[in-house]
């Protein structure tokens, strides 16, 4: 059910957190190689990090408080919950640019049952766009939708279409996430690169078909600008912040999306 993540919004990590009466258990499903898992270890007592892929954990970095669990998609939703920890055990779930690989209607359904009431919260989030390199993000998004796994739509849009059926605390609600800044360094290879070795690129490529063209990588030339070593970018990310409905809300809104 699980796999893919990165670090929290720097921040996204200011809005949601302080909200939580207490700061005992996280979990972080999908969590990849466990870099948002690592960033929540300074704050709870415990944090499991949960994928659906063993070969992703192996890679996974140690660190005491981080209990790893491989989680396939062979397991019930009886024995996820109860790997977690039970029913009502959980304070913070977070999903990191995971959440639309999953099959919604039973993560949510889980997520439901571990949070604790009425105050645990889930936050998901993705990335989304470059303020610096705008138009060449716009080019890339035009060309990758129509190759893409339609699960892929859901970040390319922003989450904006993403299901969420969650209460709002403020901070993003389903239809209209909120959009975080997050500052990463690259070089202008290191950047082409991430781009390139993309899932939908690599995939595309398999069939013959080339979807970065000329035309991209000359206007992310343009916007990049002449600084030929290390420089900074402003990332788009955008979250969804909620907690658990009444139990008979939730639980129409879950039978509604199977």
């Amino acid at each position: 059910m699980h796999r893919r993540g990165r670090g929290i919004p720097r921040k996204g990590s200011l809005c949601w957190r302080p909200s939580l009466p207490e700061h005992k258990v996280a979990w972080d499903a999908g969590t990849g190689s466990g870099q948002a898992a690592l960033s929540l270890e300074e704050h709870y007592d415990q944090v499991i990090a949960t994928d659906a892929s063993a070969a992703q954990l192996k890679h996974a970095a140690k660190h005491p408080k981080v209990h790893y669990l491989h989680t396939p998609i062979s397991l019930s939703e009886d024995e996820l919950v109860s790997k977690l920890g039970g029913d009502n055990s959980i304070d913070l779930i977070i999903s990191a640019t995971a959440v639309h690989w999953f099959d919604l209607p039973d993560f949510y359904s889980v997520a439901n049952r571990v949070l604790k009431k009425p105050h645990g919260i889930i936050a998901v989030w993705t990335f989304y766009d470059m303020r610096d390199l705008k138009k060449s993000m716009k080019m890339l998004r035009e060309a990758v939708l129509p190759y893409c796994d339609p699960r892929l739509c859901y970040p390319l849009e922003g989450y904006r279409k993403l299901p969420f059926p969650f209460e709002s605390v403020g901070y993003g609600c389903e239809g209209s996430p909120i959009e975080l800044d997050m500052e990463v360094e690259m070089t202008f290879d290191e950047y082409v690169k991430s781009v390139k070795t993309g899932s939908v690129f690599l995939q595309a490529n398999e069939k013959g078909v080339e979807l970065f063209s000329d035309e991209i990588l000359e206007e992310m030339k343009r916007e990049w600008g002449d600084n030929t070593g290390r420089r900074k970018l402003h990332c788009i990310e955008c979250m969804l912040v909620g907690k658990s409905k009444s139990d008979r809300s939730l639980i129409s809104k879950v039978l509604v999306m199977k």
